[in-house]
């Protein structure tokens, strides 16, 4: 059996420890009580004390079942993360001394990657001596950004962290903040 944070975050009744607190929610006059009388009243409701707000000055309480309190802060967390952006950065690797078909190749992957909405990490590793072409790692990623100008911009210019120069670059928002996908076009087929 999963253990459930969300009781051990709330004190119940007999639980909260204040002298006094404020009581909050639809059935019940808002103001300060003693605890006692708070719990007195959810007593005669038949419901709960719940401890809301246990930072505040007096604590802040709600009185409401407390199973149900739990569904929806359960619910409301799991609405959260489904409208949650999950950013996804893809990296593309590059030497000193890469050639023109690689570089297409990988420049070809980058846009794709760009297009689905992914960040470009883009990194030249220089291995062993090859850290004396540094100027030639810059200019290759320089040139990669100018070529991704269209679909993408620069988020991180081109910085040294030990054998590695790196370039981040994130995809542009087009019109109206979605980023521009490839049209899915389908072949129509002609049967006479």
């Amino acid at each position: 059996m999963k253990k459930d944070n969300l009781r051990d975050q709330y004190r119940v009744n007999e639980k909260i420890r204040a002298k006094e607190v404020r009581l909050v929610g639809d059935n019940v006059e808002q103001g300060v009580y003693p605890i006692i009388d708070a719990q007195k009243i959810a007593k005669s409701q038949s419901l709960d004390l719940i401890e809301i707000s246990p930072n505040a000055v007096p604590p802040v309480c709600r009185i409401s079942d407390y199973q149900k309190f739990i569904y929806q802060q359960k619910k409301r967390q799991k609405e959260q993360k489904a409208k949650s952006v999950k950013i996804v950065v893809k990296e593309i690797r590059f030497g000193p001394q890469t050639d023109d078909h690689d570089y297409n190749f990988k420049l070809k992957h980058a846009k794709s990657f760009l297009e689905e909405g992914a960040k470009v990490k883009a990194y030249v590793f220089f291995k062993g001596r090859s850290i004396l072409f540094k100027e030639q790692g810059e200019v290759l990623l320089l040139r990669f950004a100018s070529d991704l100008e269209s679909c993408a911009k620069v988020e991180q210019l081109p910085a040294l962290e030990g054998k590695k120069m790196i370039i981040m670059l994130a995809p542009k928002k087009m019109g109206g903040g979605a980023v521009q996908k490839k049209p899915l076009i389908k072949p129509e087929k002609n049967e006479e």
